[in-house]
Order: C-alpha cells, then structure tokens, then sequence
C-alpha cells in the first residue's frame, strides 16, 4: 500500500505543479505552441507525403530500408511537430526560466519517443505485434518521462501470489510476457530465414527441408522459452506444478494434438509424403502444397484446399501416385457391338489415344478384349502420363473423344440398350372405371 501511496503522492505533486501553472500565464502560451506546432506539423506531413515519390529513389533498397524510408514519411508530421517544439523550448529557455517551458519538454519527449518506436516497432511484419509492443514501449517511455516507472514498477511488484512457490506478481507477468513476445518473434524470424534458405538448398529432398526447417523452429522456440524465463528471475524447479498440469492436460485433452504432431514428424521423415506428391486420401485426391506440425494441406484441381490431420496419413490407406515417380496409369473402359472385329477395334483404340498429346508413347498405349458382355465387346484401353500435377480430367476428356471421333470415323458402333415394352388389352384396360371401359359384346347391337 505504501508504494501505491508514492504514485498517488507523485501524481498528487505533478496535479499541484500543474494547478499553479494554471495561475501563470506561461500555461497558456506553452499550450498555444503545442496546438500550433501540432497543427503545422500535421499540414506540413500532408503536403510531403503528397509530392513525395519516393518509390523511384529507393528501387533496388534492400527491403528493410525501403520499409524505414516509408515509415520516415508516414510520421513526418510528428517530427517535424517535435522539430518546432524544440525550437519553441530553446527560444523559451533563453528568454525565461526553465521550468516556465516544462511543458514543452514533456511534449517534445513523448513525441520523440512515439516516433522511435514506431520506426522501430514498424519493422515488424505482424500488425498485432507491432501494436502491442508500440503501445507497451511507448508507456514505458512515457512512465520515465513523467519519472512515474519507478514507483510503478514498485507498486506491481508489490502485490503477489504463492503458486507451486513461485511467487506470481503482475510486475513479473509483464516482464515475462514481453520477453517472451520478444523471445518467440525472434526465434520466428530466425526459423523463417534459416526455411528459406534450405529451400534454396538442390542437395536436400523437399521432405528432409521440411523435416529440417521444423526441427529448426521447435528448437529456436524452445530456446527462446528458456532464455525468456530464466532472464525474468523465474526459477526453473519452481515450474514443477506447471509442467504436471501440462503432462495432465495432454493426457486428457491434447491426444490428438501430440498425435498429428508426431505423425508429421514420421511422415517427414519417412519421406512416404513430401509435397508435390500426388495423393488420394479417402474420397479426397490433390497434389500436397505444405505439410505442417498439425496438418497437411492438399490442393484439389477445383479450387480448393483440403487440410487433413497428419494422423490420417499413418492410420488410414493412403494412394502416393507419385511416390517413386510421376508416370500415371489410366483406363478408358468402353464396349463395342458383336458385329465389329475385336482385332480392329484394339488398333483403332490405341491409335485414338496415341494421338493425343500428353498420352505417353514409352510405355505405349494398350487396349485389352476383357469380355464377351451382354450385348457388347468390353475393352479396355490404358495409357500412361508423367505430368499428372496439370490435370488428369483434362487428359481422359480428349481420349475419350478421341476414341468417339476414331469410333465413327471407322464405323465402329457402340451398342446401348434397346427396350421394346408391349401393353396387352387386358392390362391396358385393368383399373379403369366402368363407365371408361370398352362394351362388351353381349351389349352390342346387331347393327353394330
């Protein structure tokens, strides 16, 4: 209570001076030239970033300063604000006494450190991370500038609570959050790097850089907890309470996590799945685009994007058609009327599917007599492909017509069924009424 007590005195001493500002004249001419200085600052900021052109100066920049020229220009309007705040105090300090330009010192300082760290908090790619650490490190610096952060910093660490012995204040829950934030955006950007770098790499197979690139992340994070927690002051064995919750938890409730977790890790390094291959799953069939610590993501040809839990992949019957290689097989079956000669028809077919153009020629196409059907010839005609990542609809729809444009072209008929349906006069006069139904003969007149 009693370092509440010193931020109250403080903030109480701050109202005081701030009271008998009020009753000097010097209040109102500092308020004056932050309005001033503000408003000129803001118009000045609009007509630069209205005339400048600064995509031609800096094409070619490494990115990260392209990106520090373009933040330059969206707080323009505050360093100039700070700029002529500081010209306004320096004028004041030389006509009067110092404490009569406070209050532009305070101004100035805010807007200085507000343009700071949103230079520097710009460079973060995340537009939630970069909010939150702008607005925690802009109350930071404006907790000093006030010379309130001590007796803050006090007063948090003041009030706490006893778990598992560790005692949990809300001073050490900031500290911990923010360097871990700091800690696991780190380790994020490091992860991606060092990802897109073994992509480049020719030498590794895409499932070992997949395998790699997420061994690389699990333990950059890991580290980064570690270092996060241990720079905070908090002691490792007292994390034993935590660490059974957890080891609960995934008992219960995190099954499937931890298993889609370690199929991934199995798949990767199996090498059963990669991505490129092409799969089917189910009634699920696509080319595998990423493969995650959760999920792997399968790209069907009409648009969408399939995520299948990694343990699928291990417990359920999955087809690679690109496992070992790209060459696919398809089958056209089809049937022909028993007045055509079969010998005929094999050639007729294979030349048909030889003609179109993504039909391989080695293996060649080959059509077999199956059967003597009901009331057709049955054959089947297979051929192969080696790019089934461009489509496979897209390859039997022109075999198929082709097949249909050989089929007339050679007088080659194909039978379809043909059904003659008889009604009898009896059947076709049962069920209808009596004043409907025809006369019988007994009725009939003699002159009928």
């Amino acid at each position: 209570m009693n370092d509440f007590g010193q931020i109250t005195d403080a903030l109480g001493k701050a109202l005081t001076s701030l009271g008998h500002e009020f009753t000097s004249v010097w209040l109102p001419i500092q308020l004056g030239a932050i309005l001033l200085a503000a408003g000129l600052g803001a118009l000045a900021g609009k007509l630069i970033r209205s005339r400048a052109t600064p995509g031609e100066i800096v094409m070619g920049w490494p990115a990260y300063l392209r990106l520090l020229v373009r933040l330059l220009l969206d707080n323009i309007g505050t360093i100039i604000f700070v700029l002529l705040l500081t010209v306004a105090q320096t004028v004041m300090l030389t006509m009067t006494w110092p404490s009569r330009s406070y209050l532009l010192g305070v101004a100035a300082s805010l807007a200085t450190a507000w343009v700071v760290i949103a230079l520097v908090a710009g460079l973060i790619r995340n537009a939630f991370v970069y909010r939150l650490v702008a607005i925690f490190a802009w109350t930071i610096a404006a907790l000093s500038i006030l010379g309130l952060l001590g007796p803050t910093m006090v007063a948090l660490d003041s009030v706490g609570l006893i778990i598992g012995g560790l005692r949990v204040t809300p001073l050490l829950a900031i500290k911990t959050s923010v360097l871990m934030l700091v800690a696991l955006w780190l380790a994020s950007a490091t992860s991606d790097f060092l990802e897109r770098r073994l992509q480049t790499t020719t030498d590794l197979t895409p499932s070992i850089q997949v395998l790699i690139g997420k061994l690389i992340r699990l333990m950059l994070i890991t580290f980064a907890i570690l270092i996060a927690l241990s720079t905070a002051g908090i002691d490792f064995t007292a994390l034993a309470f935590f660490s059974g919750a957890v080891g609960l938890g995934l008992g219960f409730g995190l099954q499937k996590v931890v298993s889609n977790l370690v199929s991934g890790i199995i798949l990767l390094a199996d090498k059963s799945i990669k991505p490129g291959d092409i799969i089917s799953i189910g009634d699920q069939f696509g080319w595998v685009t990423n493969m995650g610590a959760r999920c792997t993501s399968v790209d069907t040809r009409d648009g969408r994007e399939i995520l299948i839990p990694n343990e699928d992949f291990v417990t359920q019957h999955v087809v690679n058609w690109s496992y070992s290689n790209y060459r696919m097989l398809l089958k056209a079956n089809f049937g022909v009327s028993y007045d055509c000669d079969p010998h005929h028809v094999r050639a007729v077919a294979i030349a048909a599917a030889a003609s179109v153009p993504r039909v391989l020629t080695d293996p060649a196409p080959n059509c077999y007599f199956e059967a003597f059907g009901e009331s057709s010839l049955d054959f089947s005609l297979r051929y192969w492909i080696d790019d089934p990542n461009n489509g496979v609809i897209n390859v039997r729809g022109p075999v198929m017509l082709a097949l249909w444009d050989a089929f007339k072209r050679e007088g080659i008929n194909i039978p379809y069924p043909i059904r003659d349906v008889r009604i009898s006069t009896a059947e076709r006069n049962a069920g209808l009424p009596d004043q409907f139904a025809p006369a019988s003969n007994a009725s009939k007149s003699p002159l009928d």
